[in-house]
Parts: C-alpha cells; sequence; structure tokens
C-alpha cells in the first residue's frame, strides 16, 4: 500500500525521518489479524500515529517525494477505511507496539522484541451439555452427577462455576441449571464483571448492567446471538471465548481458553471439573462406558408412577441420528440423554455442542472423540464401540 523503500532519495535528505514512520507503520499493522472484529479500530488508530509522525517531520522532509507520496497514502487509505482524523492512535514505537489487552498478540511482539521465533499460544477445550456430559481441557469425556454448585475453572483470571439439579426422579442424571463467571480484574484492561445465567435468564449483560468494556478496546463484551437462547464472551485481555446456549430448561457451555492461563492456579484450587475432570465418586459413566438407563425397552407411560423416557432404543437411535451422523460420543450422550429423560431437548443440545466443538476447538482431528473400550482417550476403531454395552452393538449394525 505505501512504499518503505526510498528509491535512493533519502541520501539526500539524510534528517527526514518518514523511512522511520513508513517502518513503524508496517511493524505495527503486521501484528493486526484482519479476521477479527476490531481489525479497522486498531488499523485506523496506526493511521493516525502514521499522520502524526508524518507532520512532525514535515519541515526536514519538505523536499523528499516519498515523504509526500507517504501523507498521500495515508489520506487515500483513510478515506477508504472511513478513518476520522482524531482518535486514539497506536504507539509508533516498535518497542511499543503491543496492545496489553490483546491477548493474540502478545506472542508475536515478543517475537519482535527479542529476535527469537516463540511457540505460538495453545488453546484448550472445555465443554459441558446434557446429562451432564463434561469434555475436559485434556479432550477426557465424562458423565457425571455432580449435583450443587460446582468450579468448572478457578484460576488467576477466570472463575466458571455451575449448578446442576436433577433432571428425574429415580436418576443420578442431573443437568445444569445456572453459570456463574467472574472475570477477575486485570491491569487496565477490565474491573471486575459477573456474569449470571439461569434457567430462562440468559440475560446479555454482567450483573452490572454492562454488555462490555470501552468502545475503543473492548477487552471484554458479550455478544447475544439468539435472543435468550444463546451469548458469546469474548476476553481479548485473556484470549478467552465462552459460549452459553440455553436449550429448553437447561443450560450448555463451551469455552476455549490458552493453555498456559487454564494452567495458573494454586494447589488450593485443584477442584476444577475442565482441568481434573469429576471426582470418581461423581461418574455416572465407568471410564467413558454409559449405562443403558433402560436397556432398550419401552417404559409405557404409567407403568411405573414415574417414567423416565417415552423412547425405545430403536427411536431415540432414529431421533440423534437425525441431528448427527457420525456416532461419536456426542451421539451416543443423546441416546443416553433421551433414553434417560424422554426430553427432546437433549438432542439438541448434544448436536450443539459438537457444533460448539467445531467453532472453538483448536484441533479438528480431535473434534471427533470415539469410546473405546480401556480408557477415555480419543479413538476411531468403530471395534471398541462397547462403551455402552448392548447399545453399541445394536448401533454399529445400524
Amino acid at each position: 500500500l505505501l512504499s518503505v523503500s526510498c528509491l535512493g532519495d533519502c541520501e539526500l535528505h539524510t534528517s527526514c525521518g518518514i523511512q522511520k514512520c513508513t517502518t513503524d507503520f508496517v511493524s505495527f499493522t503486521s501484528l493486526l489479524n484482519s479476521a477479527l472484529e476490531d481489525f479497522d479500530l486498531e488499523f485506523c488508530k496506526a493511521l493516525r500515529a502514521y499522520s502524526v509522525c508524518t507532520y512532525r517531520n514535515a519541515k526536514v522532509c519538505r523536499g523528499n517525494l516519498v515523504y509526500h507520496s507517504a501523507v498521500l497514502g495515508i489520506g487515500d487509505l483513510m478515506t477508504q477505511r472511513n478513518c476520522t482524523k482524531n482518535g486514539p492512535t497506536s504507539s509508533t514505537n516498535s518497542e511499543m507496539t503491543h496492545d496489553p489487552c490483546n491477548y493474540s498478540g502478545h506472542t508475536k511482539v515478543r517475537e519482535h522484541q527479542g529476535g527469537e521465533k516463540t511457540s505460538p499460544p495453545t488453546y484448550l477445550f472445555c465443554g459441558l451439555f446434557g446429562d451432564p456430559h463434561l469434555r475436559t481441557f485434556k479432550d477426557h469425556f465424562q458423565t457425571c452427577k455432580v449435583e450443587g454448585a460446582w468450579p468448572l475453572i478457578d484460576n488467576k483470571y477466570l472463575s466458571v462455576q455451575v449448578t446442576n439439579v436433577p433432571v428425574v426422579p429415580g436418576s443420578n442424571a442431573t443437568a445444569t441449571n445456572k453459570i456463574t463467571i467472574i472475570f477477575k480484574s486485570y491491569q487496565d484492561c477490565t474491573d471486575q464483571k459477573v456474569y449470571q445465567a439461569m434457567a430462562d435468564d440468559l440475560p446479555a449483560a454482567f450483573i452490572d448492567g454492562t454488555s462490555g468494556g470501552d468502545e475503543n478496546t473492548r477487552s471484554l463484551h458479550i455478544v447475544e446471538k439468539v435472543g435468550g437462547k444463546y451469548i458469546e464472551m469474548h476476553a481479548r485481555y485473556i484470549g478467552t471465548t465462552v459460549y452459553i446456549r440455553q436449550l429448553g430448561h437447561y443450560l450448555t457451555l463451551a469455552i476455549r481458553m490458552p493453555q498456559e492461563l487454564v494452567m495458573a492456579y494454586e494447589e488450593s484450587q485443584d477442584l476444577q471439573l475442565c482441568v481434573n475432570g469429576c471426582p470418581s465418586s461423581e461418574r455416572i459413566d465407568q471410564s467413558g462406558h454409559l449405562p443403558l438407563p433402560v436397556m432398550g425397552k419401552l417404559l409405557p407411560w404409567g407403568a411405573v408412577s414415574h417414567s423416565r423416557s417415552g423412547y425405545t432404543l430403536e427411536t431415540a437411535t432414529t431421533k440423534c441420528h437425525e441431528k448427527m451422523l457420525v456416532k461419536d460420543i456426542y451421539f451416543y450422550s443423546c441416546v443416553f440423554d433421551l433414553l434417560t429423560t424422554g426430553d427432546a431437548n437433549f438432542t439438541a443440545a448434544a448436536h450443539s455442542a459438537l457444533q460448539d466443538v467445531e467453532a472453538l476447538h483448536p484441533r479438528k482431528e480431535h473434534w471427533h472423540i470415539f469410546p473405546r473400550s480401556r480408557d477415555d482417550g480419543v479413538g476411531r476403531d468403530s471395534k471398541f464401540f462397547v462403551s455402552l454395552g448392548l447399545l453399541c452393538l445394536i448401533l454399529v449394525a445400524y
């Protein structure tokens, strides 16, 4: 867009600082990600800083053609990007070009300053949905009771607590009806913000009534995707994204967070379901193996005082297959939930949970988790589809 070459003219104007102005502008904008929603805002800041730098050099660069080309180029770019002439500017000092409230740029800046290449940040995923089914940061899949309030995440930057209640009488299965998230204060990026969602109350704002930070930085903000049904939270300063959905009378949660921040917790904070999974005493499954709630037989309405389900194994399988073609653990969880509760909303919950994985999980090859015979890790061999006992044997032939 703008030449960084002096084209020999700088030799005639050694006191002109236009090359430094241009180099700083290019250095800063190279750190920007055009896919991010704040790209235009940050690009305009850089243009204004570039303009200020050229203005300071106006006298000494008076006869420099490169200088005049740069001035014209800045004006054209500001018009194209609808940038205002007055407003915040980015620092033109290459040692100060990073935004402390933009986690994604920290690694690039450290690399730029230190001259050594650093590995890009590693992101981890955790999700909770259904009866409830937990996918930990280690990609372990568990089904747990965890009735009452339990911490999903509790570290230096973020706390997430869920409250689970019984779904049907006579079953250990529970589902999430309350989520509380605390974004802890961080430098000048954000004050402490608390968000709380409950069944039938999924607000698009924190409890203080705000929905985000300063419009210029937007280091933390909430986006309402579907009114009262689906919100996203973006914490740019810690590189963290949270999805919360309401499906039926219960809530689901999915989160992506940098590994180095996930691990920033004290020894006393070790009870985190997303980090260490559920305590063994709270597991419904055994190493990922889910017990069949009705062993594939229809429980007729009225046959018992509290019927768990109106689904047979066949009808539950068909219902889940409408939404999910891949017979992974999300598919089996859907069948388990239908047989346990009879609530078709759990089908949508399993499907949405898989969609959230595809949107947030950084490694595509780990999107689908398949049950295995000996552990709950990631596998793809269909001969190990034994985790649901009789259910898997029937589904393999389905």
